[in-house]
Formats: structure tokens, sequence, C-alpha cells
């Protein structure tokens, strides 16, 4: 409102207070409508509040109706430095016997005679490189699937060095490098993959005609069923071989995946007699799911008891204190909780399990007996929690966390009580803005009608004043003309 400096000039009356006073008095009610608007505004906030707390306690809540946290399994070696193990999906809990009899071989070569040097020639003409497995007295090559021989062109002016590189850069399946000794220089040949499929043959087209000359390219071959000279096994091609609870396995790698679902044995040495290997129950998992459960509803009950309590000794209450949507979600969340489930014929209540009630409506876990329901009964456990009434004719057959996961789903739905509420408190700020306008607007109007009124008074007060003061002169005036 601005204000007005021009009143009470002629009258000397300070009129200016008294039209801003009244037109703060006509004012007046914008102020409860204020106070009402933050209110709502806070509520509007704290129901936003519930729905991200309903949110965590949904997907807790879920996460123990997924098969997975009741499947997962964990797996243990009695000698890890022998046999490694791993657990994934599927994995059965029982116990195997792991012998380890082989460890898988990547084929490697390696020139019989060094050269002085890195930087000397080897000699002209064409490489074929071809992976396979070769048979038991290394005399034939059968060709790896999906793997075709590659060619590697060697001219006059490579070196050992530049041989090396060719054979890298072929991609062929093969590492090449150079090793040397007291006597020299040597290349050296690896299968980058180990297993008997990965096995290797080097031919040598030599430029000189000859491939048994121990000159030139022919050096550099391994073909055994050709030659005898050139590169020289230092490591056969070879798979990983054990026995499973005396079952013959064997893998082109030391992990050896499949033999028993689910598990991965990572092979590390041989072994005189069987590794236990055990596979049993992540009885953790469960626990921590559990837990992650009853900390995410805890935090949707302490909230909603906090905004709606009722202080008696202050005599205040919460911001949602007597709110019928935000008491409901209380009697809903009783409701589930103190409800029994025909889900275990074992656990009809959480208590039973060890989840107990507190006066607060919070829960506390005792740890003994949940432990005994995850080691002693835990497909019970399963039920009571992720059992689903899939035919719709008893729901009370549903378990707990898939009953408090469907209230939630209610709750966040679209047309839920929360999303109701809040669309209708933010209804309700808009006509509250708009009566604010409305009181601002007649407020307005009503100083203006102060304003021409007490400028009319001002005038004519002004003009009283002024006759006033004629008067007295004239009558002062003629006292002294009578004196005189």
């Amino acid at each position: 409102m601005a204000s007005i400096t021009t009143l009470g000039v002629g009258s000397g009356l300070d009129l200016n207070t008294i039209v801003t006073q009244l037109v703060a008095l006509e004012r007046q009610p914008i102020q409860a409508l204020q106070a009402r608007a933050n209110t709502m505004n806070s509520q509007i906030s704290l129901f936003g509040r519930i729905n991200s707390l309903f949110s965590s306690m949904q997907t807790a809540a879920n996460k123990l109706t997924d098969t997975t946290v009741w499947q997962r399994t964990v797996a243990s070696s009695g000698d890890t430095t022998s046999v490694a193990v791993s657990s994934g999906s599927g994995a059965a809990a029982g116990s195997y016997a792991v012998t380890v009899q082989a460890l898988a071989g990547n084929q490697t070569v390696a020139s019989d005679v060094a050269l002085p040097a890195a930087t000397d020639l080897v000699g002209a003409g064409r490489m074929t490189l071809q992976l396979g497995t070769w048979d038991a007295g290394m005399t034939t090559l059968t060709d790896k699937p999906d793997s075709p021989s590659v060619d590697i062109d060697i001219s006059a002016t490579d070196t050992l060095e530049t041989l090396r590189d060719k054979i890298n850069s072929a991609n062929a399946g093969v590492t090449a490098s150079l090793v040397t000794d007291a006597n020299g220089v040597r290349l050296a040949l690896r299968a980058k993959e180990s297993g008997a499929v990965n096995g290797f043959r080097l031919s040598v087209d030599d430029i000189d005609g000859a491939l048994i000359d121990g000159i030139g390219l022919s050096r550099f071959a391994f073909d055994p069923a050709v030659t005898t000279s050139g590169l020289v096994l230092k490591q056969s091609a070879s798979n990983a071989q054990a026995l499973v609870n005396g079952i013959a396995v064997e893998s082109a790698t030391n992990d050896i995946t499949g033999a028993v679902d689910g598990l991965t044995l990572s092979l590390r040495k041989i072994t005189a007699a069987p590794v236990n290997v055990s596979v049993n129950r992540d009885r953790d998992a469960v626990i921590a799911g559990v837990k992650s459960f009853v900390e995410a509803y805890n935090g949707v009950v302490a909230f909603l008891a906090e905004q709606t309590k009722y202080d008696a000794a202050s005599k205040s209450g919460g911001p949602l204190q007597g709110d019928a949507v935000a008491n409901g979600l209380t009697t809903q969340l009783r409701g589930i909780l103190n409800s029994a489930s025909g889900a275990s014929s074992i656990y009809a209540r959480l208590s039973d399990l060890g989840l107990q009630s507190q006066r607060d409506g919070t829960l506390t876990i005792n740890q003994t007996k949940l432990d005994n329901a995850v080691d002693k009964n835990p497909e019970e456990l399963r039920k009571v929690f992720a059992n689903s009434d899939t035919d719709g004719i008893d729901p009370d057959n549903n378990g707990f966390a898939r009953r408090f996961a469907a209230l939630a789903g209610k709750v966040l739905a679209v047309d839920g009580t929360v999303n109701t509420r809040t669309q209708s408190l933010q209804k309700q700020i808009s006509k509250n803005s708009a009566e604010q306008d409305r009181i601002s607007d007649r407020a307005d109007l009503f100083q203006k009608r102060l304003i021409a009124q007490y400028t009319a008074l001002d005038s004519n007060v002004a003009k009283l004043n002024a006759l006033q003061s004629y008067v007295t002169q004239q009558i002062a005036q003629m006292n002294r003309s009578t004196s005189n």
C-alpha cells in the first residue's frame, strides 16, 4: 500500500495514519489466509515425504517377494589355493568333492636355434597360422570352427623384430615375443587362449624352397607333420581335467562352469586328494533383506506418528494431527501388521519369527528368533513374506511382504490417497490465493475511497480554518477601533 503524504496538510490532522490503520484492518484477513496457505504448503511437503517413505517400503518389500534373495547361495572351498569357487543364479545347496587332475595349458613353441641379434634377417616367404586340435601324435590338426587360417607375408628385409610384430598384428590367436638367453635371441609363440581346441600350426612357404634345411624362414615353422626342424614344442594345448563327485569333467580353461548348475570352479593346482566344496543358502542376504524391510517400515510408521501426534503438555499437535488420510495410513499399516497370515504353516504372524511390535508402532528384531527361522525353516520363512495367493481365493494366504507392497502400491498410485489429498490441498491453495487477491483488491478500493473522503474533509477543514482566522482578525480589528 502506497504511503499518503498530502493528507492533513490543510486540516493539520494526522489523516495519513488514520487511513493507513483503517486499510490495515481491511487487509487483516489476508494474514490468516497466508498462514493457512503456509500450513497447506507444509502439508503438501509432508505428504511428499510420506510418498517417498512408502516407496522405500515398497522397494524393500518387493525384494523379499523376489525369488532371487531366497535362492541366492554362497559357496566355500576347503582349499582355495587348489580350488576356488563362486556361486551364481541357480546354484543348489549341496556338497561336492573336487579332485584336480590337470590344469589347462596354452600351446607354446620357441626357436630351437637362437639368432645373434633381434635385428638379424629371417628370410622371405609366407607363413600360415591355423588354430585347431592336435591328435595324440601331433600329426593331424583339426581346424578350430570359425577360425580360418591367416597368411603372413615376410619380405627379405624383415628382421626377427619385424617378424614378431607381423605375427602379433595378424591377430591370429597367437602371441609372439622375443626371449634372450645366453646363446642369443629366440622367437617364442604362445596361444592366446588355453585348451586343446586352441593348438596351432605355423606352416612356412620358404622362398628358398627348402623346409628342412634350417635356413631362411623355415627356421620358424611349427608343422610336425611336415618337418621336425624349426620351432620346438614347449607346452601342449590342453584342457583342465577334474573329478566332481567322482565324475570326470574338463574345460578349455581353468574355470569350469556348467558341471554343477550355477557353480564356477576355478582350478589352481593339481591335488592328490579331493577338495570339499560346499554350497549353502545365503542366509546373510535373507537377514539383510528382512532388516531393510523393518527399517523402511519403521521409517513410515515413525514419520506418521511424529506428524500426527498431540502433545498434551504443550497442548499442540503435529502438522498432520487430525488429518484423516495420515491417520488412515497408520491404521492400515497396523491392520496388516496385526493380522494373521495363512501363507506359512509355522509362522502366522511376524512376531512368530522375531519381528516384534513396540508401543510406538515400530518393529524391533529378535535376532535369535530370526536366526532360528533362517537356519531351520528357510522355506516357511520365505512363504510368510513372499507367498502369493495367485488364484485370489484367500488373500490371507498372501505373505506379509506382498501385503505391504500392495498397500504401498495403492498409496503411490495416481489416484491413491496421498496424491488425492495433495491435489485437494493444491486446489485449496489456489482458492486461498484467489481470496487473498480479492481482499487485496477490495482494500485498494477502500483506500481510494478513504483518500477521496479525507481529501474533501481536509479541504473543508482548511476553508473553515481560513474563515475562522478571517473572522478572528475582523473581530480584533473592531475591538481596536472601539477602544480608540
